[in-house]
C-alpha cells in the first residue's frame, strides 16, 4: 500500500459502534445528529473529511429483532446488510439537513491489495472529495468475513480500516472516536486513580501493555486495535487522536490544536 502525499486539510474520522448506538443496539439519533452537524461544520471550514463508520451489524441485528448479537457468520452478514442500509439512510438524511452530500464506499481486502482496484478506489475518493462529498466508509461485511471472523486479516477491525483509509487518502490526521477519553496509564474501569496520557511519541511494548480489554460489547475492537491503527498511521506521517465520541464539540478543539484525548505523534520523514 503506497501512501499518497499528506494533505494538511484532510482528516479521517472513525466512529465506533458504541458511540452511535445505545445499549440495546438502536441508533442513538441525538448522538449521530450531533456528529453529522459537527462534521458538516468542520467541512464547511475548508477541510476534506472522510468518515469511517462502524455499527452495521449491531444496528441490523436490532432491526431484525434478534434477541442477541448474532454468532453465526451468515446471520452476521445478513445483519450487516440490513444495518448498512439503515446507517446510510440516516447519514444521508442528517448530513443533508446540514447541506452536505455523502457517498458510500464499502471495502474488502482486494480493494487495497490489488493495484488496479486500489488505483480506481483512490480515484473515487479524490473525485468525491474534490466535489465536497463526504465518503462514508465501512468494510463490506455482507460479503467479507475479515472483520467479523479474524484478528489477523488486513482490516481485522474498523480501527485498522480507518488507518488504512487515512494512509490511502493522504490524510494529515486520524481521529478515532470511542467510548473512552483516550489511553490511560491503567484500566480506568477498575482503577479510580487512572490518569489519561495526553501525548505518545512512540508506541512501544510498554504502551501496548497499558491496553486492556474492550470498551463495549457492541463493538469489535478495544484499545489494542486502536494502538495498532495508530502505529500504522503515525509511521506514515499521520497524527492520530483517540478521544471520547460522546462530546462531538471536541472535534473543533482538535482542529484548533487544543489538548483533547490522547495524541499519537506522527513520525517525521515516513
Amino acid at each position: 500500500m503506497s501512501p499518497k502525499k499528506i494533505r494538511k486539510e484532510r482528516i479521517v474520522v472513525k466512529v465506533g459502534t458504541s458511540t452511535i448506538t445505545n445499549d440495546k443496539g438502536d441508533i442513538d439519533i441525538h448522538q449521530i445528529d450531533l456528529l453529522c452537524r459537527t462534521l458538516a461544520g468542520i467541512e464547511n471550514l475548508g477541510y476534506d473529511l472522510v468518515l469511517v463508520s462502524s455499527g452495521a451489524i449491531a444496528v441490523g441485528a436490532n432491526k431484525m429483532r434478534l434477541k442477541q448479537k448474532p454468532k453465526d457468520l451468515r446471520l452476521k452478514q445478513a445483519a450487516a446488510s440490513v444495518g448498512q442500509c439503515e446507517l446510510m439512510h440516516l447519514y444521508d438524511k442528517l448530513f443533508g439537513e446540514y447541506g452536505r452530500l455523502v457517498g458510500q464506499i464499502l471495502l474488502d481486502n482486494d480493494d487495497v491489495e490489488n493495484s488496479g482496484r486500489r488505483e480506481n478506489l483512490q480515484n473515487t475518493f479524490e473525485a468525491l472529495l474534490e466535489n465536497h462529498i463526504i465518503p462514508i466508509v465501512n468494510e463490506n461485511d455482507s460479503v467479507s468475513h475479515a472483520e467479523i471472523e479474524s484478528d489477523q486479516k488486513l482490516f481485522s477491525d474498523n480501527d485498522m480500516l480507518s488507518a488504512i483509509v487515512a494512509v490511502f487518502c493522504g490524510a494529515c490526521k486520524l481521529i478515532i472516536l470511542s467510548d473512552i477519553d483516550g489511553l490511560y496509564d491503567k484500566n480506568p474501569s477498575t482503577n479510580k486513580d487512572a490518569k489519561l496520557i495526553s501525548r505518545v511519541e512512540n508506541i512501544s511494548d510498554d504502551i501496548y501493555s497499558l491496553a486492556e480489554g474492550s470498551g463495549s460489547n457492541r463493538g469489535t475492537g478495544g484499545m489494542i486495535t486502536k494502538l495498532q491503527a495508530a502505529q500504522l498511521a503515525t509511521s506514515h506521517g499521520i497524527d492520530v487522536l483517540i478521544t471520547n465520541g460522546s462530546n462531538t464539540d471536541s472535534l473543533y478543539d482538535i482542529i484548533n490544536k487544543k489538548h483533547v484525548g490522547t495524541l499519537f505523534v506522527a513520525k517525521e520523514n515516513p
